[in-house]
């Protein structure tokens, strides 16, 4: 029996199941805005869910937390993960780029994937999604906010991807 046993009186996978907080960090380097910012009423009236936006300075985005890519949407647009305990993420890259049809992003994860906080899940043209979308406004929302008890919002900041925490949330 390890240390580790000993310490937790042999419960390790309980401890770690249990998880009651989870704290992500920006998913890109930008300034962090309110999803009620954005330009699309399906986001700004969290009809998918509740979380923050990023207005992107550059054209990455990064696991905001230790997790399994649950989707990849074949435009390449949106990545849904799964962090411990359970929550689902949505990072939708702009608005209306489902109609770039994958033009100039490159994914760089598959789903089933397990990534690590600060990974780079993918690239894309930022100059092209400016030019091609109705905007580079990023939501990462929790899609499924049943689980979640509180979320504490850091916004109004300029983050850093993989860095700059944005969302504390307390789970159920």
């Amino acid at each position: 029996m390890g240390f580790l046993n000993k310490l937790f009186g042999g419960k390790e996978e309980e401890v770690i199941q249990n998880i009651e907080e989870v704290v992500l960090v920006s998913p890109m380097s930008g300034d962090i805005v309110s999803l009620t910012e954005v330009p699309d009423p399906v986001f700004s009236q969290k009809m998918m869910g509740d979380g923050i936006a990023v207005n992107p300075s550059e054209g990455k985005v990064v696991a905001p937390i230790d997790a399994k890519v649950l989707n990849v949407f074949p435009t390449k647009h949106a990545i849904g993960l799964e962090a411990a305990g359970g929550l689902e993420l949505l990072i939708h890259v702009g608005l209306d780029t489902v109609n770039m049809k994958g033009e100039g992003f490159d994914v760089k994860v598959s789903e089933g994937d397990q990534v690590k906080k600060g990974d780079v899940l993918l690239t894309y043209s930022l100059e092209l999604v400016r030019e091609k979308a109705a905007s580079v406004m990023t939501p990462m929302i929790v899609s499924n906010g049943d689980m979640v008890k509180h979320m504490e919002k850091h916004e109004n900041v300029t983050a850093v991807a993989g860095e700059t925490t944005v969302l504390t949330i307390k789970l159920k």
